[in-house]
């Protein structure tokens, strides 16, 4: 004999969400508290890497937005390796820059973040200027 299905009440419990404050206690999910989330690139842009004994450009890495590159230098060399940036398909390449200064250009073997990039059609390039000595250099995310 089937039996009917009933509800079990005739009400809606409620609950909430919360997640850590960083202070030992909870912080409840609201429209003014969202639950703090990090955004998961589907597919991560192909790594730009390789070695080299000449001085060279390479590239173009085509990051994606709002997940910070990591650059990793390593070798025997003396020179210089610097982070350029275009958004016209590598037409124009201009040095990366901040508060109008040079930045991300390395004479040492590194392994940092140098940049984080919000711009889609943005493509970035190393710029290898050796003067002795064999660097492999990746950009990736």
């Amino acid at each position: 004999m089937p039996n009917d299905v009933l509800s079990p009440a005739g009400y809606t419990p409620t609950f909430a969400v919360s997640f850590s404050d960083g202070a030992s206690g909870a912080q409840l999910v609201a429209n003014g508290s969202p639950l703090p989330v990090t955004p998961v690139v589907a597919n991560k842009p192909v790594p730009l890497g390789g070695t080299t004994s000449s001085s060279a450009t390479f590239g173009p890495f085509a990051p994606a937005a709002g997940q910070p590159v990591v650059i990793s230098l390593s070798g025997t060399w003396t020179g210089t390796v610097s982070l350029l940036r275009s958004i016209d398909g590598g037409a124009t390449r201009l040095p990366v820059t901040m508060g109008g200064r040079t930045w991300g250009q390395f004479s040492a073997n590194v392994c940092e973040p140098v940049w984080e990039e919000a711009e889609a059609a943005a493509g970035l390039y190393l710029d290898v200027a050796l003067q002795s000595g064999t660097v492999t250099y990746r950009l990736a995310q």
